[in-house]
């Protein structure tokens, strides 16, 4: 018999996943444009390229062909996904019958996304302040925080259990943040390397 706790898990869950996948399938756009083969082709680069492709083709209007603009908007849909995750997992960490290992692996993971975020925060921030006398000095921090908010999301999967149900569900979108990360950091670095 399930507690109450536990359906209104399911239900949760039932809800944030729905979110994230009608608004996944909506936002991506049917027509090739030079905007989303750009988008495409620098994607095919990175670790995760689909979902690299399917997180930025809604933006290619805003990102057009520019590197710099592509890295950019893949650290601002990595900090939304983060954020919404981080809310989720707030709510669920009120939630009663939690286990006391669950408990704290959802404290320690909220800590660590916490920590990702400001990183993303600060590395988007100085995007908009590059400039060609600060540009080698101001990626490196830029890959710094981005490097560090990989390993913050790293570190928050690996203390849930695979074989528990919020530990499948909370790995799953961590994993999610961690990829998208990763896909941030591959653009930073080929953005980068234009400049080298």
């Amino acid at each position: 018999m399930e507690s109450s706790s536990s359906k209104y898990f399911l239900i949760l869950l039932a809800i944030f996943y729905h979110i994230n996948s009608s608004s996944a399938s909506r936002n991506v756009p049917s027509k090739i444009t030079a905007s989303t083969e750009f988008i495409k082709t620098s994607c095919s680069s990175t670790t995760y390229p689909t979902l690299c492709y399917k997180s930025l083709a809604r933006h290619a209007s805003l990102i057009q062909t520019s590197p710099k603009l592509l890295a950019h908007a893949s650290l601002n849909v990595t900090l939304a996904k983060a954020k919404s995750t981080s809310a989720v997992m707030l709510k669920m960490s009120k939630s009663p019958g939690m286990k006391p290992r669950e408990a704290d692996a959802m404290q320690d993971c909220l800590e660590e996304l916490s920590d990702s975020v400001d990183e993303l925060r600060k590395s988007i921030g100085e995007m908009g302040l590059i400039k060609a006398s600060n540009f080698e000095l101001t990626m490196n921090d830029i890959q710094t925080w981005v490097s560090a908010a990989l390993t913050d999301d790293t570190t928050c999967s690996d203390g849930f259990e695979k074989n528990t149900v919020n530990g499948k569900v909370v790995r799953g979108q961590i994993v999610k943040i961690a990829h998208m990360t990763s896909n941030a950091l591959a653009l930073i670095n080929s953005y980068a390397s234009l400049h080298a």
